[in-house]
């Protein structure tokens, strides 16, 4: 039963601290703009995405393997016989 007296008054010092906590925060403005720091993550700046133009092959091109290339089709064993 002593426990009781230790426990209840440090849990209601914790809730106490991360109502403080959470009202510091919201006063600040930690939680205006949500989506911005997750979009982030996508678009890194010292990576440059993929150009599209004359260098890209398109779709009416054809590849390289139709072009005489000698290994089988993807998805297909060799040794399967079919």
């Amino acid at each position: 039963m002593s426990v009781v007296f230790i426990v209840l008054p440090l849990a209601l010092l914790v809730v106490f601290a991360a109502v403080i906590a959470y009202t510091w925060a919201a006063r600040r403005g930690q939680f205006d703009d949500l989506t911005t720091p997750a979009m982030r993550v996508l678009h890194e700046d010292g990576e440059p995405g993929p150009v599209v133009g004359a260098d890209t092959p398109s779709a009416e091109e054809p590849d390289a393997e139709a072009e005489g290339d000698s290994s089988p089709p993807r998805g297909r064993d060799p040794a399967a016989g079919g």
